[in-house]
């Protein structure tokens, strides 16, 4: 019983979990107006998000720095939060051409939590010190913990291990930074407010952290050198639309036609990146690889070396 009314009182303090003055009649709205509601309430996501940018920044200065020492990210979450983690981690391979173990999602109760709820999953911490476990996860790696609330016992416990095994650790959240108490690295806190339907944090605060998400893996892929200008240049030929969109970047880097582009991309093994600097540097395969490799990925790079600089 005290548990109860312990987790009665944590529930009470948190901004995520108080009622919205500006929705309490939205049970009585026609559908425009509870669309309007939603809507408005939506605007000030991003607003949160970008108060945010100086932490979001050195979490992706950590990221990269683990990603250069082989290291891999593992997102942590129950629920909406553990959702994101997954969908963020999965599409890190098709757009950016990284290893599948590169980014990881865990979610409390594991894949079937994925597409049916799973709530009490969430409630044991030494469940998410065991996650981490399983994965092998080494002081090599980076561990995000994700919890709208931040008190959610199975991420709290993946954290709190992830500090044990030597990793650094970041947390994303959408209760403010004064009441954030948990030992980390990096805490990332867009407080976004009251949800429009009390404690669905899966609205705003689940908006907050798909953002915050996005930024944390973009960047840090950018920084890897897996962007030429703004498009994708380590993308996998997986798919008819992968395909298509490898040569329509070739098109467009290189001025070469269709017909020109996919004769570029068989030439290079597939490879965007390659097929771009034995274009536009004229050099073979071989050479094109060999620039690649010297300059980390980096596309600009490997195109301006010279002769001298090699």
């Amino acid at each position: 019983m005290h548990g109860s009314t312990q987790l009665h009182h944590q529930l009470q303090s948190l901004v995520t979990e108080q009622r919205n003055p500006r929705s309490q009649h939205i049970d009585t709205a026609e559908i425009p107006e509870i669309l309007r509601i939603i809507s408005d309430e939506d605007l000030g996501v991003a607003a949160a998000v970008r108060q945010e940018l100086p932490f979001i920044a050195e979490a992706v200065k950590l990221i990269v720095e683990c990603f250069q020492n082989g290291g891999r990210l593992f997102y942590v979450g129950a629920g909406t939060s553990g959702r994101l983690g997954i969908l963020d981690a999965s599409e890190c391979p098709p757009t950016f051409g990284t290893a599948p173990d590169m980014v990881q999602g865990i979610i409390a109760g594991g894949p079937n939590a994925v597409f049916r709820s799973q709530e009490g999953a969430e409630d044991v911490e030494s469940d998410g010190a065991a996650a981490l476990a399983e994965h092998g996860v080494t002081a090599r790696d980076i561990v995000c913990g994700i919890a709208a609330s931040r008190r959610t016992p199975y991420v709290v416990g993946a954290v709190k291990a992830a500090r044990t095994l030597g990793c650094q650790t970041l947390f994303v959240t959408c209760n403010p930074r004064r009441s954030f108490t948990l030992q980390v690295d990096i805490a990332i806190c867009p407080v976004v407010g009251p949800e429009v339907i009390m404690g669905s944090t899966r609205m705003k605060s689940g908006t907050a952290q798909k953002l915050v998400l996005n930024m944390l893996t973009t960047a840090a892929m950018v920084r890897m050198g897996k962007v030429y200008e703004n498009m994708m240049v380590d993308l996998q030929m997986s798919a008819r639309k992968l395909v298509e969109r490898s040569r329509r970047t070739v098109m467009i880097v290189t001025g070469l036609d269709y017909h020109d582009s996919a004769l570029a991309l068989r030439a290079a093994g597939g490879h965007v990146k390659t097929a771009l600097v034995m274009v536009l540097a004229s050099v073979d395969r071989q050479e094109a690889q060999r620039r690649l490799e010297r300059v980390n990925g980096f596309v600009r790079a490997a195109i301006a070396m010279t002769d001298a600089a090699e």
